[in-house]
């Protein structure tokens, strides 16, 4: 080889062994997926399952209670380079800081962060799965099971209504600090996002028919969808944007719960103690099975909501006016301008900042008037959100929610899957504040004076509206 050849070659091993040195790391799906690739490329041929044995042995996850359902981490083949390894640990070893940081997850591109180590034991317990029939060794308490019961076991009325708060990252293009919402917790909203995507990709690869020939290919096609013009209505059924329904598809709550009390079960055997009677088992029975009911509305009945820091909100001018909840009204708005359905994070953020300046600058607001808006992207934004009195209906701002859809619906109708997110979802949810609801009365609203777009424009649609205007929903 002549010299340069080698010296393409020796600036080519450089540029490999820095990847994911200390001062490039991201903490971003992509990055991620780009070091399974590198482990694949590393082994070529290696099956999925050796694979995320190889990720397991990197990121150290031999505690007792893993290797009862997955077995031991050595999956033989060529030794990872450190950097990739030392990646790979900071990725998947999950932890909450006492000043609210939270390490080991990842920034998707769809705006979720999920947590990567029970997104990997779901997946493991598939691969090894002999069935295919849908039951999976492991699967629940790998991926939620003993979270929930750890969750419910040592946790209080408190800390429940505080099950699973969600964060903020530093940084959308190259996150490196995730900072919770609501300060510590024993579980938050990306562990249970990594929780739910494993046992959605562990109950997929457990039909042998299904399983595919890479584990990048796999994330990839989960995480890196691109939706095309007719949006989720026309998406795939097996993205991380349908987490949520593909979820509730599977999960039955009685299940779960009883997952969860075994997961208690074992952790108490594989630490040498006596099996619980059944005087000691009522407790935590009781207790998971509350605190089941506060998980099952969160996170089966209501839709996932992006919230202010992570679209980039201004922050709100002056004193917000608290609402006087339980509420009885949603008054249902489309934004006519921006007019075009947003399809990406990106785009549906840029255009929730586009609003707030157009109503904070040129209409003189305290901040944007919606309490949420809906995107074409699959998910509901945060605008003033379930406690702050909003401006979007005049006269009815402090009796109910105003929710508006990106695009101007003068003519047509939102997609079916965003409707769905806000009469079906969004609703269930709107009683005292994101609570549990009892009557709520969705209404297509006729706009009139002073509110965010034209009104005769939106008075056209108020026809179509009412195929779920009025609609009265009963819990």
């Amino acid at each position: 080889m002549d010299r340069g050849c080698w010296t393409q070659a020796l600036a080519l091993m450089l540029v490999l062994v820095s990847t994911y040195g200390e001062a490039s790391f991201s903490w971003h799906m992509d990055d991620f997926i780009n070091a399974v690739k590198q482990v694949e490329d590393s082994d070529p041929g290696s099956q999925p399952v050796t694979v995320l044995r190889r990720l397991r042995r990197a990121a150290g996850l031999n505690d007792a209670f893993t290797q009862h359902f997955l077995g031991n981490t050595d999956p033989g083949g060529p030794a990872l380079d450190t950097n990739l390894s030392a990646y790979i640990s900071k990725a998947v070893h999950h932890r909450v800081t006492g000043d609210g940081k939270e390490e080991g997850v990842v920034l998707t591109s769809d705006g979720t962060t999920v947590a990567l180590m029970p997104l990997l034991l779901g997946m493991e317990a598939g691969f090894l799965s002999k069935s295919n029939k849908g039951s999976v060794r492991g699967l629940y308490q790998l991926t939620l099971a003993k979270d929930l019961g750890h969750s419910f076991r040592h946790g209080s009325p408190l800390t429940l209504k505080a099950l699973g708060p969600d964060g903020c990252w530093d940084n959308l293009t190259s996150p490196q600090v995730f900072t919770l919402l609501d300060g510590p917790t024993t579980l938050t909203n990306a562990q249970l996002n990594g929780g739910m995507d494993g046992v959605v990709l562990g109950s997929e690869v457990s039909d042998e028919s299904r399983r595919p020939q890479k584990l990048s290919s796999l994330l990839t096609e989960y995480y890196c969808h691109r939706l095309e013009s007719g949006g989720m209505d026309t998406a795939p059924r097996l993205i991380g944007r349908r987490r949520r329904e593909n979820f509730r598809g599977l999960m039955v709550p009685q299940v779960l719960s009883r997952q969860a009390v075994k997961s208690l079960e074992l952790q108490r055997r594989l630490k040498g103690r006596s099996k619980m009677n059944v005087k000691e088992k009522k407790q935590p029975m009781a207790t998971v099975k509350d605190g089941m009911k506060e998980f099952v509305h969160k996170f089966m009945d209501c839709p996932a909501i992006i919230p202010r820091c992570m679209w980039r909100a201004e922050p709100y001018r002056g004193t917000p006016t608290n609402l006087s909840l339980p509420l009885s009204f949603m008054y249902i708005h489309h934004t006519h301008s921006p007019g075009q359905p947003c399809l990406t994070f990106q785009q549906c953020s840029a255009d929730m900042r586009s609003m707030q300046r157009f109503h904070q600058e040129d209409r003189g607001w305290d901040d944007i008037g919606y309490s949420f808006v809906a995107g074409s992207d699959g998910y509901i934004y945060e605008g003033r959100g379930w406690h702050w009195r909003g401006a979007h209906t005049l006269g009815h701002n402090s009796i109910g929610y105003g929710v508006s859809f990106i695009g101007d619906y003068a003519a047509s109708l939102p997609s079916k899957h965003s409707m769905g997110l806000v009469r079906d979802q969004l609703a269930s949810c709107a009683i005292d504040g994101g609570r549990l609801a009892s009557d709520f009365i969705v209404q297509g609203h006729r706009q009139v004076v002073n509110t965010s777009c034209p009104g005769e424009a939106f008075y056209k649609e108020i026809t179509a509206w009412e195929r779920f205007g009025e609609v009265k929903t009963r819990r």
